[in-house]
């Protein structure tokens, strides 16, 4: 049984769509193999639009930088760092991830440092143990042509190598789009089995 803390950060739109159950399949698999277990819909939470100005890129070391903005950001940070294991979703919208999720992506630039002066960013983590992630995303066309087509699983890649977190596995469901209320497709549901074992 696994005693580890699993953070799920989720960029869908839509309460109880494809991505959410999903990701809620996933974590319940995870609960079961003991695990601790936090769904995060960030469309629910109070996250601002990063500024770009670099002040948290400019403080030394391996702890994330502290943004001047004043929101839900540091705690979600905090959660970030006390998690032992990721799962990071979002479904595809115009060809890569939710607004939602590239807003959350941009304010992960505490795990940046970039000192004035510097041609480019380190990131933080790049020397420290990973943490096992699993990403998840979803798209209306064939699931074969929305991997090899649309960035989603590209970004989700990039966050998951901000945090610090290495992919054991993906999960990408394709043909989502066809009912009003779809549900996940038996095999994907099965699938989550094998993906909690490597989470956790």
């Amino acid at each position: 049984m696994s005693s580890k803390r699993i953070l799920a950060i989720n960029g869908s739109y839509r309460p109880g769509g494809i991505t959410d159950q999903a990701v809620d399949q996933l974590l319940g698999e995870a609960r079961n193999r003991g695990a601790a277990v936090e769904h995060i819909h960030l469309r629910d939470y109070p996250i601002e639009f990063c500024r770009n100005c670099r002040e948290c890129m400019q403080q030394p070391g391996d702890a994330p930088g502290e943004c001047v903005i004043d929101d839900g950001m540091a705690e979600l940070v905090e959660k970030i760092e006390r998690a032992d294991g990721y799962v990071l979703a979002a479904p595809t919208n115009f060809s890569a991830v939710t607004a939602l999720f590239k807003r959350f992506m941009e304010r992960l630039s505490p795990y940046g440092y970039w000192p004035w002066g510097a041609m480019a960013p380190v990131y933080r983590k790049a020397k420290l143990s990973k943490k096992p992630t699993v990403i998840i995303s979803s798209c209306g066309a064939p699931g074969l042509l929305g991997r090899l087509t649309f960035g989603t699983n590209q970004t989700l890649k990039a966050a998951t190598r901000a945090i610090g977190g290495e992919i054991v596995g993906k999960m990408f469901t394709g043909l989502v789009a066809r009912e009003r209320d779809q549900q996940l497709p038996d095999r994907a549901r099965r699938k989550t089995a094998a993906l909690a074992q490597r989470l956790c």
